[in-house]
């Protein structure tokens, strides 16, 4: 289970609303081993697509390198699907490589009849997909 911050809720789905149409990615790190989703890092989508998203390297190696200097690791990496629902891709999967993190996608089209946007975090290992259930806590 994701148990996440309101005010993390509403900053990535806030930051994938603002990229619309193209998708929205970015990182939330926390303490190394804690499995607590602390810090909100929004990311530039170098693809600048609406139907595929790309960290941008430099960017990307910046930030583990700031994570590793905090004693950080990536807890959930997120990014939005604009036109589908929020679920892996083959290519989301492919590129999954942090077996560890929650991997959240916010969709932006309202594909389920069920209101703006969806919501949705799962474990991505070995190419297989689990969703799981996330927990709104209030923000401290």
């Amino acid at each position: 289970m994701l148990t996440i911050t309101q005010a993390l809720y509403d900053q990535i789905v806030a930051h994938a609303r603002a990229d619309h149409p193209d998708e929205a990615c970015g990182v939330i790190a926390g303490p190394a081993g804690s499995g607590r989703p602390e810090r909100f890092v929004p990311m530039l989508n170098a693809a600048r697509s609406p139907t595929f998203y790309e960290f941008d390297s430099t960017d990307l190696l910046a930030l583990y390198r700031e994570m590793d200097d905090r004693d950080e690791e990536p807890v959930v990496i997120y990014h939005s699907h604009t036109a589908t629902e929020a679920y892996p891709s083959r290519t989301d999967v492919s590129y999954a490589g942090e077996p560890g993190a929650h991997y959240v996608l916010v969709s932006t089209a309202d594909t389920d009849g069920g209101g703006p946007f969806q919501f949705r975090s799962f474990r991505i290992v070995d190419g297989e997909i689990t969703e799981e259930d996330v927990r709104v806590v209030p923000s401290s």
